[in-house]
């Protein structure tokens, strides 16, 4: 059974959440260190776009500037996601196309995507895949409705995928911040969000603590990869990198309006 390095969950600011997620995926690139499962919490709350996302189109900037939340561009692509601080944990893993036996991007999917679906049914909940589309990444869905969302981020032979697990969900804070083009109305919005959108809290009926749902995801990912998770900290040369690129790049305007560093 091969051994993966676990970054047991931690809570950041949105702009070192994304610069630690590219700064293992540098140091994954160099083969400084191993395959690694990243577990954190946003604080404060944030947006995040994808990397060609016009942020004027999906945020709600001046909702997130009067409530303090923050927005932050992500080097993988995919849709706009609110990030509650309390509310999800997000998950991020770093690994090698041969690790992971394929290069295609639908079939990495899935397989990470297994550990999530795995962590669910720890929890006593039975979710599935959902391939997404041509507009939607790949997704968890229980009775087809969604309980996490990822996106991925390829650089030379590694993989960054992260995403989300949904503790709970306050649909109507969220769409406060996320743009829906196609709305009337903020009720539209959530009489549509209510049928597309689930959470560990919902379908249980009951609250799933962030210890709880850690333990789930650490046993879900081990079981689906067929993986020994080991517990380790960041090395010098990724915290270093996370600080000047959280300092460079993510804390940015250029960056996260504009998408240029």
């Amino acid at each position: 059974m091969k051994k993966w390095r676990l970054i047991p969950l931690k809570t950041h600011n949105a702009f070192m959440n994304m610069a630690i997620d590219e700064a293992i995926l540098q140091a994954k690139i160099k083969g400084i260190v191993p395959n690694t499962i990243r577990l954190y919490q946003w604080a404060p709350s944030a947006v995040s776009v994808g990397r060609f996302q016009k942020v004027e189109n999906e945020v709600y900037v001046e909702n997130c500037q009067a409530y303090g939340v923050d927005i932050v561009r992500r080097i993988s692509g995919g849709g706009t996601v609110y990030h509650d601080g309390e509310r999800e944990i997000t998950y991020g893993v770093i690994a090698d196309k041969e690790t992971l036996e394929s290069s295609d991007i639908a079939v990495i999917y899935r397989k990470i995507c297994r550990g999530l679906i795995e962590a669910a049914r720890i929890l006593g909940v039975d979710a599935e895949f959902s391939p997404g589309s041509a507009r939607q990444c790949p997704n968890i869905v229980v009775n087809g409705r969604k309980i996490s969302g990822s996106a991925q981020a390829h650089k030379g032979n590694v993989v960054l995928q992260h995403g989300t697990l949904l503790l709970d969900v306050d649909l109507d804070w969220m769409f406060k911040f996320l743009r829906v083009p196609w709305a009337r109305s903020h009720m539209d919005i959530l009489c549509v969000a209510e049928r597309k959108i689930t959470s560990l809290k919902h379908e249980l009926g009951r609250e799933v603590s962030k210890e709880e749902a850690q333990k789930a995801l650490v046993k879900g990912f081990e079981n689906a990869l067929d993986i020994q998770l080991v517990e380790d900290e960041l090395t010098d040369f990724e915290i270093k990198t996370a600080e000047r690129l959280c300092k460079e790049k993510y804390s940015t305007q250029k960056w996260n309006f504009e998408g240029k560093i």
